[in-house]
């Protein structure tokens, strides 16, 4: 099923390049020889502009790993993962870049501004993909009525799927730059003509709140857990209410935190019928499509058809450096020397070496577990986490530099969590009993048999702090930090926090990421966040 739609994606965003062309107005249609009318003429047409939708999470451009569908910003500023990596784990207690790339040290240093690269390029990719997005429901909604039969069917829930991928994107906004340019397949086209208004923070987690009930109510998803893979159902709904409502508190306040619901949406999730991958470092392989009850919704890569220098391969590769062999992370012709943990993130586990948690998978030969230099790879623990290397200890035929490992952008592991902190928020239709039984239930696979290790009762720290376990290098580091409000604070410290050695808290304003600078001068609708020039 992975490289079945994954090729399906590689014809269609080469055969439905006149969707849309990124521009400063958000919403450029360049000429091609194929028209919308003939590439929607068909189901098998609607389906491959599907997957140019899906497609812009995993490529820079269909026509290279060099390449970006991007004006203005280079391909290696352009990748999707690789720009919410940096800016969700490089800003926080989790990671550090030896690399002294444009933006980079922005991160360690907390000292990023509207002209950084890497935030340009990601605001720029995410509202990249609100705009195909747009296309395709727009060109999928003038021919609907012409189907019939499964045909309708499928339009319904190829235009349903393009909704949730544009929630889930501006909620990535709501949840970086607290703010976004707005649009929909209803605004203006035209070049120069239309600026998009700026939505505010509590009108943007509005719309996504809205559009994703609206998606539930009127079941236009196909049903949870029975959707083609690397595609997204129901259940992406229900995963994507429960991160919304569990963050609610620090979107529009701490009076209008919405726990309950985030209760009731992650138990949906978890009744759904996903269960725990018995291997927690399977999760995170070059076969993680197969048999893989865990992952929910998955970026999907196959290190041969979608070369990117982004994704997984920049994950994988990124990690492998000093004394490491890249082929036994199953990329011989990789191993880029980069990123790396802070202490802090080594000290949430028992030992290092995993014999009490599984999950402490950590490099730990002629590395030193203190920075003294960020820049110096040996500084700081490697991860071992993510690998190209199949289950099985082989590694994928063709392999070289390019990563066939899925990026799980929802799995079960998190609703487990979403549940049991909400139920120590307050939240109403839970209980302590059932919030204590899925932390247990994450211990017992990590640690299989020590029955020591199970929890007979949580705090909200120990949630914190199990979330670090669980979901490290996963892109969450930053949000849990700020929901527990310890981002910026001086309260809690990491190595490099701030720029400094021991660490030092930084202005609260950083909780939010600028709008790029050349964007706002592309739209005089756009206010930039308070803090930044």
């Amino acid at each position: 099923m992975k490289h079945n739609f994954l090729t399906i994606a590689i014809i269609g965003t080469m055969a439905t390049a006149f969707l849309v062309s990124c521009s400063k107005e958000l919403n450029r249609q360049p000429p091609n020889t194929v028209t919308a009318s003939q590439a929607f003429s068909t189901d098998t047409g609607a389906k491959q502009a599907l997957a140019q939708v899906y497609s812009s999470f995993a490529l820079t451009s269909p026509t290279g790993p060099s390449n970006t569908d991007l004006v203005g910003i280079d391909a290696g500023t352009s990748d999707f993962v690789r720009l919410l990596w940096d800016a969700s784990e490089l800003s926080t207690d989790e990671a550090v870049c030896a690399w002294n790339d444009p933006g980079v040290p922005d991160f360690h240093n907390m000292a990023w501004t509207s002209g950084n690269v890497i935030l340009q390029g990601l605001y720029t990719r995410i509202m990249y993909q609100v705009t195909v997005a747009n296309a395709f429901i727009k060109n999928a909604k003038a021919v609907q009525k012409s189907f019939s039969g499964q045909d309708a069917t499928d339009i319904g829930y190829y235009i349903a799927e393009a909704r949730f991928i544009r929630a889930l994107d501006y909620w990535e906004m709501l949840d970086l730059y607290g703010t976004s340019p707005f649009v929909t397949e209803t605004s203006p086209i035209g070049v120069g003509s239309f600026l998009p208004p700026q939505a505010s923070t509590a009108s943007l987690y509005a719309y996504v709140q809205s559009e994703l009930l609206s998606l539930d109510s009127a079941s236009a998803m196909v049903p949870a857990h029975q959707n083609e893979y690397g595609r997204a159902d129901q259940a992406c709904v229900w995963a994507l209410l429960a991160r919304l409502y569990l963050n609610s508190g620090t979107y529009l306040g701490a009076s209008n935190a919405d726990y309950t619901d985030a209760i009731t949406y992650s138990s949906k999730v978890i009744n759904a019928g996903y269960s725990l991958h018995k291997v927690y470092h399977q999760l995170f392989m070059a076969d993680n499509s197969t048999n893989n009850p865990e992952i929910i919704f998955p970026i999907v890569y196959n290190g041969v058809s979608t070369e990117t220098y982004g994704g997984t391969t920049f994950i994988i590769n990124g990690a492998i450096g000093g004394s490491m062999s890249p082929t036994a992370f199953g990329v011989p012709g990789g191993g880029w020397a980069g990123n790396r943990v802070t202490s802090s993130l080594a000290n949430l586990f028992p030992d290092l070496t995993g014999t009490v948690d599984q999950r402490s998978l950590f490099y730990t030969s002629g590395q030193n577990e203190t920075i003294n230099s960020i820049s110096t790879f040996t500084d700081g623990l490697a991860v071992t986490k993510w690998s190209n290397l199949n289950s099985d200890s082989t590694t994928p035929a063709g392999a070289s530099t390019f990563c066939n490992t899925n990026f799980p952008l929802f799995r079960l592991a998190e609703q487990y969590l979403i549940y049991a902190e909400a139920v120590l928020r307050g939240g109403s239709g839970g209980s302590q009993a059932q919030a204590v039984a899925y932390v247990d239930s994450l211990r017992s696979r990590a640690a299989p048999g020590n029955t020591g290790y199970q929890p007979s009762s949580i705090t909200l720290q120990d949630i914190l702090s199990e979330r670090g376990r669980e979901l490290y290098w996963e892109c969450f580091r930053r949000t849990d930090l700020i929901r527990y409000g310890l981002f910026t604070s001086q309260s809690y410290l990491w190595p490099w926090k701030g720029g400094v050695a021991s660490g030092t808290g930084v202005a609260s304003y950083l909780n939010l990421f600028p709008l790029p600078s050349s964007d706002l001068s592309a739209n005089s609708n756009l206010v930039q966040n308070p803090g930044y020039n």
